[in-house]
């Protein structure tokens, strides 16, 4: 709370001091990740995600696997937990997101602006159980299958 009010503070010091009223014809892309999340990709190792049309239903498997074991503490399908339900994550942000969120959720909280969203309203830092890129895909697969129903 008191991080927000300095943040609020010192961001409104900083339009205050002033500047051209000139915008700028290119948007800042912390603001594009803010307006549209199906643009942002989100902080971390992962730039693309390439998708198959289908679900991979072995990856799929592993992936809910690896979710009961690691995520399902503080994730549930279809209700708010510890953290947000998982159930349509797959249609509210990108793959890129997701992975780098299941990868690296510290930096993630400290430079997205929708993962800080999330952790004003869940009070919980998501903590990094997943390091393994493949893992966090067939992680991400399980979500497409759930997504798909």
């Amino acid at each position: 709370m008191i991080r927000l009010l300095l943040t609020l503070i010192i961001g409104g010091s900083l339009i205050g001091c002033g500047g051209s009223n000139t915008q700028n014809s290119t948007q800042n892309p912390q603001s594009v990740q803010e307006s549209d999340p199906m643009k942002n990709k989100g902080i971390g190792p992962i730039k693309e995600v390439k998708l198959s049309q289908e679900v991979d239903l072995n990856l799929a498997k592993k992936g809910e696997e690896l979710f009961n074991i690691k995520c399902s503490a503080c994730h549930k399908l279809e209700e708010r937990y510890v953290g947000p339900p998982i159930k349509g994550i797959t249609k509210r942000r990108t793959p890129e997101w997701i992975i780098n969120m299941i990868l690296n959720p510290e930096e993630m909280t400290k430079k997205d602006p929708i993962a800080q969203k999330l952790l004003e309203e869940y009070l919980t830092q998501m903590v990094a159980q997943v390091k393994d890129t493949s893992e966090a895909r067939a992680i991400l697969e399980y979500f497409r299958l759930i997504d798909s129903r």
